[in-house]
């Protein structure tokens, strides 16, 4: 029966679309996302990584109870890692639920809630025992600060949270302690690559307190010219002034790619019309292709877009498209595993039919 039952919600999960990827929020022609988490841990048990099985069993008992119970949750699953496969743990990653860090350790009692929308996820006995995480598409720091402070509160009234009044916020790392709150946006930024500027900016932004990541987070690579900037600092400052002070580095950070897409565009249009097109052609067309050579493609075609050189297909299509065609979820869409060979075969047959389709939609 339990079986069944995360079958069934993996099932869900592949048929699913996340909200973050639909193009929409403001400024979601370089902002593909944003995102806050809040670390907590429950006052009188060991971090994960000390407890021992059946401190960890409480902790996952207890996150069962608050799911079923509270409202806040009626539309929310909850996934026990351990009885997942390393391929389903690495598709969860894919899709943004899970950290990489929750996806391959081994202690026992490791969960995951999330909602339909997936804009909701809550990893249980990760590094902390609660990792609480919103995400939403565009930049929307504000609005998220709002939801996911609501269900701090709804799981504070059921677990009394390890709390200083010195320190703050009591976790598993010393940097996250105080709020325990890191907040990131998803940024595309291929007109600062294409000018040789974004190491610049990247150098100034860490020199004042900021971290970039890649895609999937801490310890991960930059692909397709997409950069995750997040707070560092999460003690001696509010959460409303670590949110105010993280938006206001990424507009600057905005306006000068606005900047550079306006001046590529007086300049260079024909060449950016030229490799538009070219990762066009290929994508449309390619029979073997890697998940690196389509992220860099997909960047090209995603940039056409954004300056209005191509009308197809629509920035949402291309973000799921960024999803869907990385190693774990195209295996579970396939429903078994491939060698990297038929990976290469399946993501090509996959872009082709979602351009074409994309195409077809806009011509009729």
């Amino acid at each position: 029966m339990q079986n069944n039952r995360k079958e069934t919600l993996l099932q869900n999960l592949k048929k699913s679309t996340a909200e973050w990827t639909s193009g929409q929020g403001s400024l979601s022609d370089i902002v593909i996302s944003s995102r806050i988490r809040l670390a907590r841990n429950m006052e009188g048990i060991p971090f994960p990584s000390r407890a021992d099985k059946a401190e960890l069993k409480n902790i996952f008992e207890l996150s069962k109870q608050v799911v079923d119970k509270s409202s806040l949750f009626r539309d929310s699953n909850l996934l026990l890692l351990d009885e997942l496969s390393s391929l389903e743990n690495q598709f969860l990653v894919e899709k943004h639920l899970i950290s990489i860090y929750h996806a391959r350790e081994k202690h026992l009692y490791r969960g995951c809630v999330f909602n339909q929308k997936e804009t909701l996820s809550i990893m249980i006995n990760e590094e902390d025992h609660f990792r609480i995480q919103y995400l939403l598409s565009g930049l929307q720091l504000n609005k998220i600060w709002e939801f996911i402070n609501q269900i701090d509160d709804e799981i504070g009234k059921k677990v009394t949270y390890a709390f200083s009044e010195k320190e703050g916020y009591l976790t598993s790392c010393p940097t996250n302690v105080g709020t325990g709150l890191r907040a990131s946006v998803m940024l595309h930024l291929p007109a600062l690559v294409m000018v040789n500027r974004v190491n610049d900016v990247l150098k100034a932004i860490s020199k004042i307190g900021y971290v970039v990541r890649g895609f999937y987070g801490e310890g991960t690579e930059v692909m397709g010219n997409l950069f995750q900037v997040s707070n560092q600092i999460t003690l001696g400052l509010s959460e409303e002034e670590i949110i105010d002070n993280l938006e206001k580095v990424n507009q600057q950070i905005i306006s000068q790619e606005q900047k550079m897409r306006k001046n590529l565009l007086s300049e260079s249009k024909s060449q950016l019309e030229d490799q538009v097109w070219r990762a066009y052609g290929i994508l449309s067309n390619a029979r073997i292709i890697s998940s690196a050579e389509t992220m860099k493609l997909l960047s090209k075609l995603r940039f056409g877009v954004e300056l209005g050189i191509i009308s197809y297909p629509g920035l949402g299509t291309i973000n799921k498209l960024m999803l869907l065609i990385q190693p774990a979820y195209l295996q579970i869409l396939s429903g078994k595993e491939l060698s990297p060979y038929d990976r290469d075969l399946q993501r090509a047959i996959l872009i082709r039919n979602k351009i074409t389709y994309s195409r077809e939609r806009m011509c009729i």
